[in-house]
């Protein structure tokens, strides 16, 4: 009995020059994205869709040898995803009996489908194959890239930072109601601050005549009723702060 989960199958394959050296990238994961194998091979001289039906028959191979029952195959190559799903006719001869090798693969599982990847999505794979390329070999490992579990990382992290914005607003709006707060004080404090006649505070009588008091600063003047001699000892302050002179 085959293994029960489904193990995904992410391939890759590419030339530089087309036809040109060549290499192939496979990416076999477990059902939680853990990857069980990654292979990067060189394979000669070849063009691109010839290095995408050989990574696609490595990679079904890798899940065979797994004890796989069940596959996910994911590749970049949209010609050979369609062709394996029937949309696409194979035409060219060099192909065929690489369409035939996977076709055979793929028949001996118990569920295979295939899904067109984006490229970024694909970047391992990729990544084995350009290795491959570059040392003219096999390789087995390579850095996977930024992927499901890092990026599951930063969408988390994501709404923290943006929930400590309101914070720092907060806290930024603290010393500008403060300032308001401490100029509004200060203009009540200038209102108390305005001089009144000091004669006003007293309840005046009428006297025959009138003793005036000028201001020498701003020229304001003002006529004291006052019963009593007492009225030229008082000092009388102006608006603008200044003391005024009898007349």
């Amino acid at each position: 009995m085959g293994m029960q989960e489904t193990l995904t199958i992410e391939f890759d394959g590419g030339s530089r020059g087309n036809p040109g050296p060549a290499g192939l990238g496979v990416v076999v994961r477990a059902a939680d994205g853990t990857p069980l194998v990654t292979l990067g091979r060189y394979i000669g001289r070849a063009t691109n869709n010839v290095a995408e039906y050989k990574a696609l028959i490595a990679g079904l191979e890798s899940a065979k040898k797994l004890g796989a029952s069940r596959v996910a195959v994911r590749g970049d190559s949209q010609l050979v995803i369609k062709q394996m799903r029937g949309e696409y006719r194979v035409k060219h001869p060099d192909m065929k009996p690489l369409y035939a090798a996977a076709r055979d693969l793929a028949d001996g599982f118990e569920a295979a489908t295939f899904t067109h990847n984006l490229r970024h999505k694909n970047e391992l794979a990729d990544k084995l194959a350009n290795l491959a390329m570059d040392r003219r070999g096999e390789v087995t490992e390579a850095d996977e890239p930024a992927g499901r579990h890092e990026e599951a990382a930063m969408i988390e992290a994501t709404p923290s930072a943006k929930a400590s914005k309101p914070v720092a607003t907060a806290q930024a709006s603290k010393p500008v109601a403060t300032a308001q707060a401490s100029n509004t004080t200060q203009r009540a404090q200038a209102s108390n601050t305005t001089p009144t006649v000091e004669a006003w505070n007293t309840t005046p009588t009428v006297e025959a005549s009138p003793t005036r008091y000028g201001c020498k600063r701003c020229g304001c003047e003002i006529d004291v009723r006052r019963a009593g001699s007492s009225a030229g000892n008082r000092t009388f302050v102006c608006r603008c702060g200044s003391a005024m002179d009898k007349r």
